[in-house]
């Protein structure tokens, strides 16, 4: 059995490749995705020499492409994706409506978005752990070198909203939201969403031609300033706010930071150690922290994002801001633990810390129950099943 695995240089490519050759599949890479200087008439011919060279049961990427679907269907082949990220707004792309997709969505909200679209085609599946590279990886590391670590971008260098070029009063108004939004919820964009309003649209419309007209299934303008522009600022203001916070917390010996963004916004207290490689050494800061912060992205509506999946596979105790899914398949308190505000943050944190049995005992649970039925093999399984069963 033969598959075409389009590659763009996703890090969580490798771990799918791996599972997809666990099952007995014959895993055939195009690699084209990751030159950027390959225009899109030359992938198609790329990838129309494999297919006809390895007639494969299904083409497969990491979220979804327009052109993959639409090859896929003018030669009637299947074509599989699984999002990874969140928004991914290829989704609402005409082409999302081809019979020949099988669109795997992990945030719920997302997926309910779309799914009417293709109703038999798109399917909801969350992300899951890749807990045999980094059993390997990790061997019996037991050591605790830090006592409260966060992974991640401060998206300082991300942000757009702050170089925004429109009235006053409409960033004003927008700040206003931005402000009501984190204080009402620890996860989403529902009030963002709810009182967006035309006027300031239109004005970010007037510079940013957005994305949209008759190549989508629907009108994407205030999706798109929500979550190009409020939720990257949101994510700067929310993660500033949280580790400064914490600079205050006198139980916590130690925050460290492993980020590449512009840390001149922190308290200098904070121990800031640069970037870390995904694959190779992030797992060791997960297994070497006593207490893992999430911060999710906002446009992450209700998911669990990849980083929760990639801390429990290497037995690190997570603390994240609350999401609805999480309840779907964790226990709350046994598994992992939560919360909804900078001082239930702080709160746990300092419980935790003097508490080291009990902090062991869920990073031990958490691992023990995303290895026994949240694997990425058991997700790559699934997906296969579902295709080759409809």
């Amino acid at each position: 059995m033969n598959i075409i695995f389009y590659r763009y240089n996703s890090v969580c490519e490798p771990d799918f490749i791996d599972a997809f050759k666990q099952v007995g599949v014959n895993v055939v890479e195009d690699d084209d995705g990751m030159n950027v200087n390959l225009d899109i008439s030359a992938k198609i011919d790329r990838l129309g020499d494999l297919i006809a060279e390895y007639s494969p049961l299904f083409i497969f990427s990491i979220n979804y492409f327009p052109f993959l679907s639409i090859v896929c269907d003018r030669l009637g082949i299947i074509y599989m994706s699984e999002t990874v990220d969140c928004p991914v707004f290829e989704i609402y792309h005409n082409s999302i409506k081809n019979k020949t997709n099988k669109t795997f969505l992990f945030d719920y909200g997302q997926y309910l978005s779309v799914k009417d679209y293709n109703p038999k085609n798109i399917f909801y599946l969350p992300l899951g752990s890749p807990t045999e590279r980094v059993s390997k990886l990790l061997g019996d590391e037991s050591r605790y070198l830090y006592d409260v670590s966060f992974i991640g971008s401060l998206y300082s260098e991300k942000d757009p909203f702050t170089e925004l070029k429109i009235s006053e009063k409409s960033k004003d108004k927008l700040m206003s939201l931005m402000n009501e939004q984190v204080d009402k919820a620890s996860f989403g964009m529902e009030w963002i969403e709810d009182n967006l309003d035309e006027e300031s649209v239109k004005e970010i419309k007037a510079i940013d031609s957005l994305v949209g007209g008759t190549e989508y299934v629907c009108d994407l303008d205030n999706f798109i300033v929500s979550n190009n522009y409020l939720s990257y600022h949101m994510a700067y203001m929310e993660r500033i706010r949280m580790l400064n916070s914490l600079a205050e917390n006198k139980d916590i010996n130690g925050i460290h930071l492993f980020t590449r963004s512009n840390t001149k916004d922190l308290d200098k207290s904070i121990i800031c150690h640069g970037g870390v490689k995904t694959l190779t050494e992030m797992p060791f800061v997960f297994r070497q922290s006593k207490i893992n912060l999430n911060i999710t992205m906002r446009s992450i509506q209700t998911g669990i994002p990849q980083r929760i999946w990639d801390i429990m596979a290497c037995r690190g105790f997570v603390l994240t801001n609350y999401q609805p899914e999480l309840e779907e398949y964790f226990e709350i308190g046994t598994h992992l633990e939560t919360f909804t505000s900078i001082e239930e943050m702080n709160d746990k944190i300092s419980y935790y810390l003097k508490n080291d049995s009990k902090r062991e005992t869920i990073s031990q649970n958490g691992y023990e129950e995303v290895c026994n039925k949240h694997s990425i093999l058991m997700r790559v399984i699934n997906m296969i099943k579902i295709v080759t069963t409809a």
